[in-house]
């Protein structure tokens, strides 16, 4: 006869890491927490959430193209001068642009979002055969098609409908967002619960 004792749990050593995570969980399960409620805000106010999730493009856009024009002074070619300077305010326009006509961006933004995931999707369903036996590839096959799909109905909808303001982008982000910080809750409880 077997005694509980004899089925103990496994112990994981996960390292330092896992150590300086597990000792602020709470702080790092609280953060995720207001994460998810940002998410379900976003979900609830999708023009705002669209607004403002164009203005933070076009915020990084503007930083980008600085830092183009400010790397392009320290290239000594002149050839390689032009095209860092051409680079730079091609950024900086493109954040004027965004802070000019955020709805336009926006419709913009969700028609590149749809070509990455229509090309990501493509991408998983080549690999996904490609992998070795024994692998979940069926898996990876189901993740692919969903990808390819959802880029599909995004581009469709933005090609045949142009519209007003772009919800499908933000709706991508918001729930991207929120499936993110659900499995980082996931992971940061499971962690604080190893010994």
């Amino acid at each position: 006869m077997t005694s509980s004792s004899d089925f103990r749990r496994p112990t994981l050593n996960l390292g330092p890491g896992a150590e300086a995570l597990r000792a602020k969980w709470g702080w790092i399960v609280a953060l995720g927490t207001i994460y998810v409620l940002a998410g379900l805000i976003a979900l609830y106010s999708i023009v705002t959430a669209t607004v403002v999730s164009v203005f933070v493009v076009g915020i990084m856009m503007l930083i980008a193209g600085v830092a183009e024009v400010i790397n392009a002074f320290q290239v000594k070619s002149w050839g390689k001068f032009l095209l860092w300077i051409l680079l730079g305010v091609m950024y900086i326009v493109a954040g004027f642009v965004t802070f000019e006509n955020p709805l336009l961006a926006a419709a913009l933004l969700t028609l590149a979002l749809g070509a990455a995931l229509v090309v990501s999707g493509i991408m998983r369903i080549i690999l996904a055969f490609n992998m070795k036996e024994g692998t979940p590839w069926v898996g990876v096959v189901f993740s692919g098609v969903i990808t390819l799909l959802l880029g599909l109905i995004i581009v469709v909808q933005i090609v045949g409908h142009p519209p007003r303001w772009s919800p499908q982008y933000c709706h991508c982000e918001a729930c991207g967002f929120l499936c993110s910080r659900f499995s980082h809750l996931k992971v940061v409880v499971r962690a604080s619960t190893l010994r």
